[in-house]
């Protein structure tokens, strides 16, 4: 298997292959980061789900487990955010994953700290205010993704490429990558990395329940949908909740009217509490390409060794 790709990425955050496990609520706790860390990538505890106070001992459960780096992604629409992030800086975190948000508001303080700042885009626009704000890496996130969305709804193929030409800070690609075939594609787009949410979500080290991780697995091509554009876009699997949703957005509801149907506390009773119906199962469209929930280190290893076939393969093409 190959030893090492290098990239500015992994120049950047010092790891060996330019792997970043994106941080999702209630999926990527303590146990994840560090098993991820240890396989030689980034490995990323998730705050979205997290009060500081929960942060702060998730991330001292992490330093008691590896030396590795860990890093602690943070969505900038959070009231709590510059809080979060004060927590994780106090802590020692020195890479910051930023999203869904403006990251002008936390630059002074990301940029004081000396830390390593990620920040992932749906769009070139939001890219370019990124690079501008003093990020040292951007993730573009095709609309594939699992999850809140960009409201554009860019592809993956089409975002990369884009963001590459437009920026001069490294990019990584994020949203429908599941394997080390997609991985390769990724860097042929001209992407130094690689960001993957819903395959580590189904990994024996996820924090999230049983339940949705066996969604994943059992979901088709066609399991996930984009959902609640009013709100917020977010794409899950399919079930009760998305298309009692879905039903209110056909009857042009009002916004109002929606987040009523919505509710709260979705997300969490799908992906931690295993509410197979009435949860957000939120997964991207790379669930089809999932077969199976193994440890991180596995994930990892597959996708180097199927980056490396892939590899190989296209040289017999030349």
């Amino acid at each position: 298997m190959i030893e090492r790709i290098r990239t500015r990425v992994t120049e950047i955050l010092g790891i060996r292959y330019p792997i970043l496990q994106a941080g999702m609520i209630w999926a990527s706790g303590y146990k994840l980061a560090v098993a991820c860390a240890e396989a030689e990538i980034l490995g990323t505890i998730g705050s979205a789900g997290m009060k500081p106070d929960l942060l702060r001992s998730q991330i001292q459960k992490a330093r008691a487990l590896t030396k590795k780096r860990i890093a602690v992604n943070i969505p900038l629409l959070r009231g709590d955010a510059a809080e979060l992030l004060d927590v994780a800086l106090s802590e020692g975190i020195d890479v910051i994953v930023t999203s869904a948000g403006n990251p002008v508001l936390m630059a002074p303080r990301i940029k004081t700290a000396a830390a390593t700042w990620i920040h992932v885009v749906p769009s070139v626009k939001h890219g370019r205010k990124a690079q501008d704000a003093g990020v040292d890496i951007v993730v573009g996130e095709g609309f594939e993704a699992g999850g809140h969305n960009g409201v554009d709804e860019i592809t993956t193929l089409a975002l990369i490429p884009q963001l590459v030409d437009a920026l001069q800070v490294p990019v990584c690609a994020a949203g429908g990558i599941a394997d080390g075939r997609g991985f390769l594609a990724a860097m042929a787009l001209g992407a130094e990395g690689v960001s993957i949410g819903t395959r580590f979500a189904a990994t024996m080290e996820s924090s999230s329940h049983q339940n949705y991780k066996e969604a994943i697995v059992g979901s088709p091509d066609s399991g996930t949908m984009l959902f609640a554009k009013k709100i917020a876009p977010v794409r899950a699997i399919i079930n009760t909740f998305v298309r009692r949703v879905r039903e209110a957005e056909a009857r042009c509801v009002t916004r109002e009217e929606l987040v009523e149907v919505y509710g709260r506390h979705a997300s969490r009773r799908g992906i931690l509490e295993g509410d197979l119906e009435e949860g957000e199962l939120e997964a991207g469209q790379s669930s089809g390409l999932i077969r199976d929930v193994v440890p991180a280190a596995e994930v990892v290893r597959r996708f180097v060794a199927e980056y490396e076939v892939g590899l190989e393969t296209l040289e017999r093409l030349k």
